[in-house]
């Protein structure tokens, strides 16, 4: 033993004695750090109440004194020549003092269910050690599947949003009901483009003022033990344009100062109420001209930015930066409300790990007091368990040494695997550095296929995890970590094949005159959602998309979506071009013989705001029937076209063969595709045929939003001879 550490062997005879004041909290705190010393080593730790008559002994002395501490989530760990000392500001921080020497002795906490307790004949610790330990960050709040665990919250110091909010992020719609009030009193809500609209309050209205604050005082008399309450606007672009709403944003920069405005004037009744809202979206800036009362907390939600990148790294930075110190200089409590992960595919990979620290540390630097850290919520996505226990470490101690706390936790949690576990985490993120893919948390594999998800790359990351399979094949606990890493692996491959198709990768293969799904690929896709079941994952999209529906909506794909017809071997272009986002085949994409389902993002090609105007050259070829598919997804501002005209070129002009005026357009937010078909029509006598569709002019009232524009989709242009 080094002389400069203190030596606790508890050894029979010589028990470590835990010295704890006679209070109930310590003594719970005391029975902790017992329980788990006591499963370390063979000779059982003793508690006493006061002064040890052991003398010779070393002691573990605990207190709880708000006095020594130097804040609420404050603790101190220190030592003399014999003894070690863990002092706490209350009950929960001498909790964390235990946690925290527990792991100095190489105690673990991966997930709620997976812990690591050494095996230990004697521990050691500094003499005359001192440090206080203080968080980053005031408030630290994971939205991750074990962060409902409390005692995995309180071993990585974390706070728990649930019980600290009385109410909680998008409350306007639970503050006013539009069920209760629209229909009598519309000037309650927002005037937006010049329409009376439910998803947004009138800020500079009086009466609004009034429910509002009776609604709070009755939610705070509701909830008298949480922290936080939230006024915050729904999850939508709407805010008032009425003349007094309009005149305060004009003063203060924009939507942003009626909002403040009118928080203020909520904020005052409520003087010792800490109250929360968002910056987002249209409130994403700060408000100029204005200040804002102390007891408002602004929670800033930076949604729109590459994941994929460091933010001091990236392009985005400046900007970025320049919008946080307005926050700063404007806004006395500034949280960040934080999006690790991708929300439309929660098994797919998405490589941003390695941006985690630069990040917090920015965050920090530019005085954010508190983060809150949005995740898979109770879905055990892809990586949850490293992602979960990484942010942990990083939001209570920016500094944390990632690289270290990394291996320390693959080697323990995937064991012989975890060379390979390492390097598949490590070439998918060399692999997006390299191609430095634009990573939005609304993202899918299919948009990643030609980058850190290419064939390539997905041949090596399934040579990475066969290895780890083999090594932990006789390991049943680690095998099934495994497989849960498996599972993103064929969450993209299922993904990718429905988009490549008829190609070597895709999902189809040729039976004489027609197509099938290939061979063992359905019971692959069995056994996936079995596991995605096993492993409680009941959703696999934050849209709420179930493993059966999945299920269904592959099958439908199966029998559905594939198809053989005249025009695959003709020429398509178009006439006016699509969006590239929704482009991703080009003109092939429109007669590969796969046509689209309900996902927009998946084998769909689509224009903003204009006509789509597709150009067949027919080359001769005897055909008589013409079909083809539109997507209407309202919610995503999706809509059929108001009319289709087909035309056809000869005789060096074109001529109109056909026209066609959809239905009317009513309110639905059902996703479906609606199928037009154009028969009996000898098209050969023409060199060349056109396919217009012409969009909504302009968005009906309940979409209506400003820079949005009605979006067509198109897919799969059919030619038959029947």
């Amino acid at each position: 033993m080094a002389q400069n550490s203190l030596n606790l062997a508890n050894t029979k005879g010589q028990e470590v004695i835990i010295i704890s004041p006679n209070d109930d909290a310590t003594q719970k705190a005391s029975v902790l750090l017992k329980t788990y010393l006591d499963q370390a080593f063979d000779n059982p730790f003793l508690i006493q109440n006061g002064e040890s008559e052991k003398a010779g002994n070393s002691k573990i002395i605990l207190e709880i004194n708000p006095k020594k501490s130097s804040g609420k989530d404050s603790f101190i760990i220190k030592s003399d020549e014999k003894n070690i000392y863990l002092i706490g500001y209350n009950e929960k921080t001498l909790r964390y003092a235990i946690y925290t020497l527990l792991e100095k002795w190489g105690f673990r906490k991966y997930t709620a269910k997976d812990s690591f307790i050494p095996k230990l004949k004697e521990v050691t610790f500094l003499k005359n050690f001192n440090k206080t330990y203080k968080p980053s960050f005031e408030y630290r709040a994971l939205f991750y599947p074990d962060c409902y665990d409390e005692d995995f919250r309180d071993w990585h110091k974390l706070d728990w949003h649930i019980d600290d909010f009385g109410l909680w992020g998008h409350s306007f719609y639970k503050l006013v009901s539009a069920k209760e009030y629209f229909k009598t009193n519309p000037a309650f809500f927002a005037l937006y483009e010049g329409e009376r609209n439910t998803e947004s309050l009138c800020m500079t209205n009086d009466t609004v003022v009034k429910i509002v604050s009776a609604k709070m005082t009755e939610i705070i008399k509701q909830n008298p033990n949480a922290r936080f309450f939230s006024i915050s606007q729904n999850d939508d672009v709407v805010y008032c344009e009425c003349d007094k709403c309009k005149a305060l944003n004009e003063k203060h920069g924009g939507p942003q100062g009626s909002l403040y405005y009118f928080l203020n004037r909520i904020a005052a009744k409520f003087p010792k109420t800490k109250i929360t809202t968002l910056a987002y979206l249209h409130t994403y800036q700060a408000p100029k001209n204005i200040k804002i009362e102390p007891n408002i907390y602004t929670l800033f939600c930076p949604i729109e930015m590459n994941r994929g990148k460091a933010i001091e790294e990236s392009s985005y930075s400046k900007t970025f930066l320049n919008i946080l110190n307005k926050w700063n200089t404007t806004s006395q409590h500034l949280y960040l409300w934080d999006y690790t992960i991708e929300f439309s595919n929660y098994l797919s990979p998405f490589p941003n790990l390695h941006t985690f620290s630069k990040n917090y540390k920015l965050y920090e630097k530019n005085k954010v007091k508190g983060v809150f850290v949005q995740g898979y919520a109770d879905i055990p996505g892809d990586l949850y368990e490293l992602r979960q226990y990484l942010l942990a470490k990083i939001i209570w101690d920016t500094n944390t040494d990632v690289e270290a706390v990394t291996n320390d936790f693959l080697n323990d949690f995937y064991g012989d695997a975890s060379p390979f576990v390492k390097k598949y985490l490590d070439l998918l993120t060399q692999n997006q550095i390299k191609n430095n893919r634009y990573l939005d948390i609304y993202t899918n594999p299919v948009e990643s296929r030609n980058t850190f998800l290419s064939p390539e790359a997905m041949d090596q990351y399934d040579e990475l995890i066969t290895q780890a399979e083999k090594v932990s094949k006789n390991e049943p606990v680690i095998a099934k970590r495994i497989l849960k890493l498996r599972l993103a692996l064929e969450y993209v491959y299922f993904e990718q094949a429905k988009f490549y198709g008829k190609e070597s990768r895709g999902m189809y293969q040729k039976n004489g005159d027609s197509f099938s799904v290939k061979d063992n690929l359905e019971n692959r896709l069995q056994d996936f959602l079995k596991n995605c079941t096993d492993f409680g994952i009941y959703e696999l999209s934050e849209g709420g998309l179930s493993p059966e529906e999945y299920r269904k909506q592959w099958k439908y794909i199966a029998q559905n979506n594939v198809v053989d017809h005249l025009g695959e071997n003709l020429k398509y272009e178009f006439k006016t071009q699509p969006e590239p986002e929704f482009n991703l085949k080009k003109e092939n994409g429109i007669n590969d013989g796969i046509k689209g389902y309900k996902d927009f993002n998946l084998n769909w090609t689509g224009w903003y705001g204009q006509k789509a105007e597709v150009i067949i050259n027919c080359n001769n070829t005897e055909f008589n029937s013409l079909e083809f598919q539109c997507l209407e997804d309202q919610r995503h501002w999706i809509f059929l076209p108001t009319k289709i005209i087909l035309k056809g070129f000869r005789n060096q002009k074109w001529e109109i063969i056909e026209e066609h005026k959809t239905r009317e357009l009513t309110e639905n937010y059902n996703i479906k595709q609606e199928h037009y078909s154009f028969f009996n029509i000898s098209f050969r006598i023409f060199e060349k045929i056109k396919i217009i569709l012409i969009p909504e002019q302009k968005l009906p009232d309940w979409r209506e939003r400003k820079n949005k524009k009605p979006m067509l989709m198109l897919d799969e242009i059919v030619l038959t001879q029947k």
